[in-house]
């Protein structure tokens, strides 16, 4: 029985006088040549897909930044050049406040607001508004270290808030 994929034994190379059958590579070779006859008369490359237009040149270009980075490194170049370091700093202190004042503390007390070196703290009763005073300078130090020398110039301690006072003379309950 014969292979119908074998080139060499096809009845039809069997013929006396024709000229010998072709190898499966000699065709591949053929059609190749073919192919890129074809592409060249049509003035592309095989494989290259059509081109519009010149590229620009393939270098690092100005702007655009070079080589690749790591995440991490572009984020902080990023960071650094649209000046937003401190901002983040100061986010990452409202986000880990429980890490840098000790759960104890952070359980009574929560960060509010920073503005020019004034970080505002928020404290959930007059006992531990009082307790966070005492303890604001060794704060100021602690947050100075996280962020950076001179950072945080003062902590403002405010207490639970009652709501605001009514107008007029003083009442009893």
């Amino acid at each position: 029985m014969t292979d119908p994929q074998d080139v060499h034994n096809s009845p039809d190379s069997q013929n006396p006088g024709d000229t010998p059958a072709k190898s499966g590579i000699e065709l591949a070779r053929e059609a190749l040549a073919q192919a890129r006859a074809d592409a060249a008369k049509r003035g592309s490359v095989p494989g290259q897909g059509k081109r519009k237009g010149p590229r620009g040149p393939r270098g690092p270009q100005p702007g655009r930044g070079g080589d690749p980075k790591l995440f991490g490194a572009a984020i902080r170049e990023l960071m650094a050049s649209r000046g937003w370091e401190q901002r983040a700093a100061v986010g990452g202190v409202f986000g880990n406040w429980p890490g840098i004042v000790g759960p104890e503390l952070a359980e009574h007390t929560r960060p509010e607001k920073f503005e020019d070196g004034e970080l505002t703290v928020a404290a959930d009763s007059t006992t531990w508004a009082t307790q966070l005073r005492l303890l604001s300078s060794t704060l100021v130090k602690r947050l100075n270290e996280e962020l950076g020398h001179n950072t945080v110039r003062r902590v403002k301690v405010v207490g639970p808030s009652s709501g605001p006072r009514r107008p007029g003379a003083w009442r009893v309950r």
